[in-house]
């Protein structure tokens, strides 16, 4: 006698199976998203690639305290410096990738990608951008002893004495060396630079008269300015700094065209989880809005920046681009 033709869906016996299957999957999603959900659960270092003091480690310092108040967990600062950032950031790169481990950066890490070939990472490829920080603008400074008392009369006096001046920066691929190579090169001067290990160190170099100008970050150099330490010259911004109002932008002054900025920003190590990256982003942006924040930093001549981590990824690749650019034209490359 033939058997009755079952039916291939699934028996009764086969249906918990279906079910435990289908939890083991929620519970596999749950605890994957975990983590990100907790984030973060111990203590995050924020390695700064700069020495301490200037405008990056400052930042950091301010930032880590905001985002520890709204994570709940305290962020550490640590001071790698060395060899223009690539020492700090080629640390950061090969750190684990779980959140825990974060990069202070400016617009020097992404001069490196044309300035120095031989580092040992690549920036878009070994880490991944969190949030941008802030921006403000430099301010060209002299020594009260350089004959100069505007920038045209700085140019003029270069010009008679070609390689006889210098200037001062915190090291290779800072925006104070490409802002001053990029003075070098469209005010068609000759000028011999002087790197630092930080720029604590370089403008004290400027204060002391070791070297003749420095181009360094209006929030750290203005009250050098304001108390007759050095002689501004100009603002490197398309307008007048607010805390440095009287003195006149690099264009204003004769160099047309001319503009050089600081940026700050976070990065991490290439495969930390998106959602711990968008938590970041989130908690960046919303401290960066606080009004004792905005407030410090305009009294300081900086303004915050907000973006999206794929805003941020696209403002990078830019940077990138413009800086390769500005290095092609260096008579010589530093």
């Amino acid at each position: 006698m033939r058997r009755p033709t079952t039916s291939k869906g699934p028996s009764a016996a086969s249906k918990p199976t279906l079910t435990l299957a289908v939890a083991l999957l929620a519970s596999q999603a749950f605890f994957s998203a975990s983590p990100a959900q907790d984030y973060p659960t111990r203590t995050i270092r924020i390695i700064v690639p700069f020495g301490a003091g200037g405008p990056a480690d400052v930042a950091a310092r301010l930032l880590g305290n905001a985002l520890q108040e709204s994570l709940k967990q305290a962020f550490v600062i640590e001071n790698r410096p060395g060899a223009g950032a690539v020492i700090g950031t080629q640390e950061a790169a090969k750190s684990t990738p779980d959140g825990y481990t974060l990069l202070m950066m400016s617009n020097t890490q992404t001069a490196n990608e044309s300035l120095v070939p031989q580092r040992k990472y690549e920036l878009m490829r070994d880490l991944v951008p969190i949030a941008p920080i802030n921006v403000s603008d430099l301010v060209v400074a002299v020594h009260p002893s350089v004959p100069a008392r505007t920038l045209a009369e700085f140019v003029a006096l270069a010009k008679s004495q070609p390689g006889k001046l210098n200037y001062a920066s915190s090291g290779q691929g800072t925006p104070y060396h490409m802002a001053g190579e990029l003075f070098k090169t469209m005010a068609g001067i000759d000028l011999v630079h002087v790197p630092y290990r930080n720029s604590g160190e370089a403008r004290n170099g400027v204060i002391g008269g070791q070297v003749q100008m420095m181009i360094d970050a209006v929030t750290t150099m203005a009250p050098n300015v304001n108390q007759g330490q050095v002689r501004a010259l100009a603002t490197t911004g398309k307008t007048r700094s607010s805390v440095l109002p009287d003195v006149p932008t690099v264009e204003e002054a004769g160099l047309s065209g001319y503009e050089a900025t600081i940026w700050l920003g976070l990065m991490a190590p290439t495969g930390t989880p998106k959602p711990v990256i968008d938590k970041l982003n989130g908690a960046i942006n919303d401290a960066i809005k606080r009004p004792e924040i905005v407030k410090l930093w305009a009294d300081q001549g900086a303004l915050p920046m907000s973006m999206t981590p794929e805003e941020f990824d696209k403002f990078l690749r830019s940077d990138i681009v413009k800086w390769a650019e500005v290095v092609k034209r260096f008579p010589d490359k530093p």
